[in-house]
């Protein structure tokens, strides 16, 4: 061969090389990351080529469901039963829009790409049968579910409500809420109702329950008190404090305001039975701040990494404050901020005996066949406090809601011992805006604790006293618990 054509053929060689090259480069190395791009249509019009899986609420009831497209790329599109009841569990799954929550963390398992469904693919292959979805089978209860969000009504606010026990959660509201078949679809009907939703002033998209933080007022003297008791600041509930009137914030001349009467030497639990922030903010000084922080953190505070699965945003107990903001944060203002999730796991937290379980929502993943894929086994996630002083704590808790005196008495359950904390959180400049009303509680049986649940409702009719959270958020509370204990009476 001659020297030209050695040359023609060795550049040859060389496109060939560089051509295998760039083919398995972008078969092997590129692949994945093509293949998810916002770009690729081809993705999600095979996304909605088949039926999805169905997200489903204990009892075995269907949330979600398909159906047929006509004129579109896309041959199936979300449908949704009672779309704004659960919008805070299920998210949406849009064909212009994307997917959020549960639609989106299970994806893969919802539209039967998952490499767990590879056998049940394979055998569809041979037999003719359609690729289908697997299924989300959540621990979401329907009644405790429909009763929070009736409760709620045209109020904004949110509801979290667990099971003690076992970290799971029955009933995750927010209002006002969205129903996500309105936008399922990618017509310029669903592009108008999404714009809308997505302007709103009322801010529907987002998940109070998981994903908006409020000041918890009163009901944080929970944690103050459970701090108060590990730290050994406080051994006898009902011994007087050494609490003056009035109480000023330490290092200042600034004094520290009773909304209650009797609230001088006042004992723990007289204390958080009429809720004198004098005495929470001096028993805090007295725990101090990084003891007051270390038992916050137990309660699941500053942890930004709660997964339900669905993410909730980090409720906060300031690290950097010095002691008048500690006094501050005791009674649940300064920059102490929390979800209705955080809320209800304080509660979980006390009538579990102290030991804190993680907050779940799906209970299993099921193939298409229904065979059970992955199970959810519950997992302690801390002990914020022993179980002698989470009994004193219920103990106290018990007394809000059961004593004449306590703020909590709307919340009363006929043979049902109930716990209870009320809370008013002023918040906007100068606190100048309506307060947000909170309870938070938990109900037993002799059979223990099966709910716990947190209720907060934002700029509502609400007096600047404790007794605002009792007489708005308690009731809804208590209908929630009454749903779960009809429930577990049926069991």
């Amino acid at each position: 061969m001659n020297k030209p054509l050695r040359r023609i053929s060795l550049f040859c060689g060389l496109l060939v090389l560089a051509l295998l090259i760039r083919t398995n480069w972008l078969q092997y190395v590129q692949a994945e990351d093509l293949s998810t791009r916002k770009e690729n249509r081809r993705v999600q019009i095979a996304q909605y080529a088949t039926q999805r899986g169905n997200i489903i609420v204990a009892g075995g009831q269907a949330i979600t469901g398909s159906a047929a497209t006509d004129g579109s790329d896309y041959k199936y599109k979300r449908v949704y039963n009672e779309g704004a009841l659960w919008a805070p569990v299920t998210g949406y799954a849009s064909q212009a829009f994307g997917s959020t929550q549960l639609e989106s963390l299970e994806d893969k398992i919802l539209t039967g790409n998952d490499d767990r469904l590879f056998f049940d693919r394979t055998i569809g292959m041979f037999t003719g049968e359609k690729k289908a979805g697997g299924n989300v089978v959540t621990t979401l209860m329907p009644d405790a579910q429909k009763a929070a969000y009736e409760k709620l009504g045209d109020k904004t606010g949110a509801v979290a409500a667990i099971d003690p026990r076992t970290g799971a959660i029955l009933a995750l509201v927010s209002t006002p809420s969205y129903d996500p078949s309105l936008f399922a679809g990618n017509s310029k009907t669903d592009e108008k109702n999404w714009v809308e939703l997505k302007d709103s002033p009322e801010k529907k998209l987002v998940n109070r329950a998981l994903r908006e933080t409020y000041p918890p007022g009163s009901t944080f003297k929970v944690v103050t008190a459970a701090a108060a008791l590990e730290h050994g600041v406080v051994t006898d509930i009902n011994a007087p404090t050494d609490t003056p009137e009035p109480f000023f914030l330490p290092t200042t001349k600034t004094p520290m305001v009773n909304h209650a009467k009797g609230c001088e030497k006042a004992t723990l639990n007289f204390a958080l039975q009429v809720s004198c922030n004098s005495v929470f903010a001096n028993v805090a000084d007295k725990v101090t701040k990084d003891k007051m922080l270390e038992t916050a953190q137990k309660f699941g505070f500053n942890n930004d990494k709660i997964d339900t699965p669905v993410r909730a945003f980090a409720s906060v107990y300031d690290k950097n404050m010095d002691r008048p903001g500690n006094s501050l944060s005791a009674i649940g203002q300064f920059n102490t901020a929390a979800t209705p999730l955080q809320m209800a796991m304080v509660a979980a937290a006390v009538a579990n005996d102290g030991k804190l379980m993680k907050p779940y929502m799906v209970d299993q993943l099921t193939a298409p066949n229904l065979d059970v894929i992955e199970k959810h086994e519950p997992q302690e996630m801390s002990r914020p406090l022993s179980p002698a002083n989470a009994q004193k704590l219920q103990q106290m808790m018990v007394n809000v809601v059961e004593n004449e005196n306590g703020t909590g008495g709307k919340a009363k359950i006929k043979d049902v011992t109930v716990g209870g904390k009320t809370g008013t959180a002023q918040h906007g400049e100068k606190n100048a805006k309506r307060p947000y009303a909170w309870f938070i509680a938990y109900a037993k049986t002799d059979k223990g604790s099966p709910v716990a649940v947190a209720v907060v409702i934002e700029d509502s009719d609400a007096d600047r006293e404790d007794i605002s959270g009792g007489g708005l958020a308690a009731p809804v509370a208590k209908a929630v618990m009454e749903a779960v204990l009809k429930n577990q009476n049926k069991g």
